[in-house]
C-alpha cells in the first residue's frame, strides 16, 4: 500500500529508518564480470545496503543507425560494439546473484526495456529501479509493476509534470521516488537539492536522492535532509576508461560516506531536550551558586 515505509529486501525505507545507500555499478564493470565482483565486494565491505546495475537488450533499446555510428572503444570501433561488449548476460547475472547472497548485500538493476524485465525476473530482484532516462516510457513503466515490486524512481532530465504523471502511471503502493540531476558529473549549482523537501511535500512516500557530483558533501547533506536513500556511482578507479567514471566515487570515498552517514543518524536524536548524566557533573561545577 502506498505509504513512507517500503520494504526493499529483508530493509524497511523510509521516515525513521535509517538511510538506504545504493552503490550504483551500473557499466562502471568495463564488461567484466571480476571488475564488478570487486566494486561489490568493497560496497558491502563499505556497508552499502546494495548494489546496482543496468540491463538493456541493445538491439530493442537502439536503433540500427544508431548502433552502426563509429566510436572507438575497447570492444571495436562502433557503438554498437560499445554497448554489446558492456552488456551481461545470464552467465555474469548468475555469478552476481550467487556473489551478492554470498556478501548478503542486496542487488537489483535499472531495466531500459520490457524483455530486460522479462529478463531479471528469474533472479527474484528485491525491488526494480526505473532510470530517469526512462521516466516517460509509460509501457515500460506500466511492464515493470506486473511483477508486484517495489519500484525505485528517478527524476532526472525531467519536468515536475513528468514526474506527476510517471507517479500516476505507477501508483503510490511500494514507491521510491528520487531526485536527481542527470548530467555525469553534475555540477553544484545544478544539483537543486532543496527538491527533496519540494517532493517530501508532495507525496506521503520515500524520498531518495541519486547523485552524479563526485565529492560527498552534497551527497552527505541529502541524509541530513531527509532523504530516506541514497544511491551513489562507484568504481575502482575514476582515471578507468568509461563515460560514468568521473561521476562515481571510489572505495575510500564510498566508505567514507557511509561513516558520515551514520555518524548523522547516531548524532541526530529524537528532538527533545534532555539533561544528560554526563553533563550534571559540569553543571554542577560551572553554574553559579545562590
Amino acid at each position: 500500500m502506498a505509504g513512507n515505509t517500503v520494504k526493499i529486501g529483508n530493509t524497511l525505507v523510509g521516515n525513521d529508518q535509517p538511510c538506504y545507500v545504493v552503490a550504483e555499478i551500473g557499466i562502471n564493470h568495463n564488461g567484466s564480470l571480476e571488475t564488478a565482483k570487486e566494486i561489490i565486494k568493497v560496497s558491502a565491505e563499505a556497508g552499502c545496503n546494495a548494489v546496482k546495475f543496468q540491463k538493456r537488450t541493445v538491439d530493442v533499446v537502439y536503433t540500427p543507425e544508431e548502433l552502426a555510428r563509429p566510436r572507438e572503444n575497447p570492444f571495436g570501433a562502433t557503438n554498437g560494439d560499445l554497448k554489446r561488449g558492456l552488456e551481461f548476460g545470464l552467465a555474469e547475472y548468475r555469478e552476481i546473484d550467487r556473489y551478492c547472497k554470498n556478501l548478503k548485500i542486496d542487488w537489483f538493476v535499472s531495466c531500459w526495456d520490457e524483455a530486460s524485465v522479462d529478463f531479471m525476473e528469474q533472479f527474484n530482484p528485491p525491488c526494480y529501479k526505473i532510470a530517469s532516462a526512462s521516466l516517460t516510457d509509460d509501457d515500460l513503466l506500466r511492464h515493470h509493476r506486473k511483477y508486484g515490486r517495489p519500484i525505485i524512481l528517478s527524476t532526472g532530465m525531467s519536468t515536475m509534470a513528468e514526474i506527476e504523471h510517471a507517479v500516476e502511471v505507477l501508483g503510490q503502493d511500494d514507491l521510491i521516488v528520487l531526485h536527481s540531476t542527470s548530467t555525469y558529473p553534475a555540477q553544484l549549482n545544478e544539483l537543486n537539492l532543496k527538491m527533496i523537501s519540494t517532493l517530501m511535500d508532495k507525496y506521503d512516500l520515500p524520498i531518495g536522492y541519486s547523485g552524479h557530483e563526485p565529492g560527498l558533501s552534497t551527497t552527505f547533506a541529502t541524509a541530513v535532509m531527509g532523504a530516506s536513500m541514497i544511491e551513489k556511482h562507484i568504481t575502482l578507479d575514476r582515471a578507468m576508461w568509461g563515460s560514468d567514471q568521473a561521476a562515481s566515487v571510489e572505495p575510500a570515498g564510498i566508505e567514507r560516506l557511509i561513516e558520515y552517514i551514520s555518524q548523522w543518524e547516531e548524532a541526530s536524536g529524537n528532538g527533545i531536550k534532555k539533561v544528560y548524566e554526563s553533563e550534571i557533573p559540569i553543571r554542577e561545577k560551572l553554574r553559579r551558586k545562590g
